[in-house]
């Protein structure tokens, strides 16, 4: 089943208000769990965990910036 426009635009906000803060946090706190890597070795772990969380969520934000493609125009 295809989520409407507006739902995903409500989803992607959902998902930038307090899904992006709540992966940033579990992200950190795992990074800290284990002894600090080296600068080059943490900057490739957080390029990849922020280019992860996308993946799952790429459909979802796909035209959320545009305008509502079924509003009639007159």
């Amino acid at each position: 089943m295809a989520l409407s426009y507006k739902a995903r635009r409500r989803w992607a906000l959902v998902v930038l208000l307090v899904g992006m803060p709540a992966y940033v946090v579990v992200a950190v706190s795992l990074l800290g769990l284990i002894d600090r890597p080296s600068f080059w070795v943490e900057v490739l772990v957080y390029v990849g965990l922020g280019v992860i969380w996308i993946l799952p969520l790429k459909r979802l934000f796909l035209g959320v910036g545009q305008p509502d493609p079924e509003e009639r125009r007159d």
